[in-house]
């Protein structure tokens, strides 16, 4: 198994490097060329889904616009290293990074129309129809620093409904990302995570122990942290992402 560091490695060699190279250069699974200042000519090399066979359609060229911002959806199981990817490629590329959890949480504490729908669904105990979700997205992602750097949709959509609702407004991705972790690795990941109530540091047990006694007994784990319930969110992400196989098979980037 790769260190973490050279999992993050591989997932920022996936975009393309500075305008100006002077031949093509390979990196991981993509196949970035020279070219003249503005265009970005990707050749994607077939990926390979959890439980599928390799996209028919993955090694099509996928030739980004001149001057157009290169506009990423990135996707992974619980504890897959998500937020670590988005950290590192939105530092090295200048992307906007988007977390549609996160757009949800600050349109409610803002109370925008969207937000006040959604929060009205949230106290009922009831999931946020995919309507107002999308509607969300897309008001970010129209926003002018989405559209003058490009965008990093983290973690979205997580459905074929949704995935289609952004396909009918004409919201594509470039390439998507997705992380693939063997399931023994990430059920540890989950199970040994801590939380340090006072200071909201997270901990894991034995990649990144607390550093004293003090902190390690006040230190609690989540209700859902368990081995049990991760799987069962594991096995609600693979019928997630085989879901979303057909309408991103031809721009679908697997790091392993």
């Amino acid at each position: 198994m790769a260190s973490s560091t050279a999992a993050a490695a591989a997932v920022t060699s996936l975009l393309p490097p500075p305008v100006g190279a002077e031949r093509p250069v390979p990196q991981g699974r993509l196949l970035f060329r020279a070219s003249r200042a503005g265009s970005r000519p990707l050749r994607l090399n077939p990926a390979r889904h959890h439980g599928l066979s390799p996209a028919p359609r993955a090694a099509k060229a996928v030739e980004a616009g001149k001057a157009d911002p290169l506009n990423v959806m990135i996707a992974g199981a619980p504890a897959s290293g998500k937020g670590t990817q988005c950290e590192l490629i939105k530092a090295k590329y200048g992307l906007v990074h988007i977390s549609a959890g996160d757009l949800l949480r600050a349109e409610i504490a803002t109370g925008t129309d969207n937000g006040k729908q959604a929060k009205e669904f949230m106290e009922k105990g009831q999931l946020v129809p995919d309507e107002i979700v999308v509607n969300m997205v897309k008001g970010r992602l129209l926003q002018p620093d989405a559209q003058e750097k490009g965008w990093l949709l983290d973690g979205y959509p997580r459905s074929y409904s949704q995935a289609m609702a952004l396909e009918t407004l004409g919201i594509r991705p470039d390439i998507f990302i997705l992380l693939d972790v063997p399931d023994e690795l990430l059920v540890e990941r989950v199970v040994g995570r801590r939380l340090d109530p006072e200071t909201g540091k997270i901990y894991h047990l034995k990649y990144s122990p607390p550093e004293n006694e003090e902190i390690a007994s006040r230190l609690t784990q989540r209700f859902d942290d368990t081995e049990e319930k991760v799987k069962l969110r594991l096995q609600t992400h693979y019928q997630n992402i085989e879901s979303l196989v057909s309408i991103y098979e031809d721009v679908i980037v697997k790091m392993e």
